[in-house]
């Protein structure tokens, strides 16, 4: 597909065009060259400059000059598993159509059609590994991009939504292994100690030791949660992995040395860690994004989501103005029937494009104020938890 800067990228046509192509590659984690290469020739046919750098990520940039630089980011993987690609009635199906291929289909577009009279740069980057504990694309991206002045990072929560603050998160594995004995004997077995592992570490979320009153952390942002994501084993060797997600100025570095405490002889052991993070309603991104929802004759809502995303690795080394935006139900997300509305998609163009345009105006000079914090939205912040 080679869709012309000139035939309006935003237009209903070129837009499902896109959104479908990209569906119909399937990009697992680990997965994504093919999407990636693709993403790579639509940019170009759409007048940007892209390229494929060292990780895998699919970098496009379109502008008229340097200064202001805005980031979109989204993620290129999808978790494993088909959805049959199809336009059925008023919504697009297909693996990853909520995430994150719809969002960054929508910042493609939006970006194309805005970027010939963009005054400083617009790069939208296309992430690996997204759906994975290490998050490699968007690591990769901190330590070998120039900070941006402002970023957006997509994720589905509706064209009318602006997601402000994430949890943080700790993935962490148990593993137990002990001589062979007979099931009779009275020493450890693995599967007890793994078991016994999981029990006190939900002591730790709850009152109660309840591992049902642990997951329910999850529904509340200032909440701790934990999920047993996986759990197998015999009498001599058994493993489980964790994860926790954790609500702002949460000590993870207490929490684990607490997991440390009751290991029982097992090992454990740290595969990914991230703080929580919440823009500001005052936030440049956040304002131009509602702005341009209610020229839409929309009304903002300001999220708080339970989950992690890119946004959170963004704000460990950038302090700059950031929020995520995409169109899509989060509900939908890994799904048997993952869909978008595509009159949702085809609004988040809108107004995503509206923002770039509110954002060419309102950004201030480069500058490192502190403005993005790894902090509690703080009062009036106008948020409410959501999934």
């Amino acid at each position: 597909m080679t869709p012309k800067a000139k035939a309006a990228p935003a237009s209903r046509e070129i837009a499902l065009d896109l959104l479908q192509r990209m569906l119909d590659i399937p990009s697992p984690s680990y997965g994504e060259e093919r999407l990636a290469k693709f993403l790579v020739e639509a940019m170009e046919g759409l007048d940007f400059a892209a390229r494929i750098d060292e990780a895998g990520n699919v970098i496009g940039e379109v502008g008229r000059g340097v200064a202001p630089t805005v980031l979109l980011a989204s993620h290129l993987d999808t978790v494993p598993g088909h959805v049959r690609v199809r336009l059925e009635g008023a919504r697009v199906f297909g693996r990853g159509a909520s995430d994150a291929k719809g969002p960054l289909a929508t910042m493609v577009l939006a970006a194309a059609d805005r970027g010939r009279d963009f005054p400083g740069r617009i790069i939208v980057a296309g992430l690996v590994e997204e759906e994975t504990p290490g998050s490699r694309g968007a690591v990769h991206l901190v330590e070998t991009l120039d900070r941006p002045d402002a970023i957006v990072v997509g994720e589905p929560a509706g064209s009318s939504s602006v997601t402000i603050g994430y949890k943080g998160k700790v993935d962490l594995t148990y593993r137990f292994r002990c001589p062979p004995v007979h099931p009779t004997s009275p020493t450890v077995k693995a599967s007890e100690a793994a078991a016994a592992f999981w029990h006190d570490a939900a002591r730790l979320v709850s009152d109660d030791g309840d591992p049902e009153s642990a997951a329910n952390g999850h529904s509340a942002f200032n909440r701790l949660g934990m999920t047993l994501e996986e759990i197998r084993g015999d009498l001599e060797s058994a493993e489980l992995r964790l994860s926790y997600r954790t609500p702002v100025d949460f000590d993870i570095d207490q929490l684990i040395a607490r997991l440390r405490s009751v290991t029982r002889g097992g090992a454990l052991e740290i595969i990914a860690r991230v703080d929580a993070v919440v823009s500001d309603r005052a936030d440049a991104v956040v304002r131009a994004l509602s702005a341009a929802i209610r020229r839409g004759g929309g009304t903002p809502r300001l999220k708080l989501k339970s989950a992690t995303s890119d946004m959170n690795i963004f704000a460990r080394r950038w302090r700059v103005p950031m929020a995520t935006y995409g169109p899509g139900d989060s509900h939908l997300d890994h799904t048997a029937d993952e869909h978008i509305e595509v009159d949702d998609f085809l609004a988040g163009i809108r107004i995503l494009g509206g923002a770039l345009d509110e954002l060419a105006r309102s950004l201030p000079a480069p500058r490192d104020d502190g403005a993005h914090r790894a902090a509690d939205a703080g009062p009036g912040a106008v948020a409410r938890p959501s999934d």
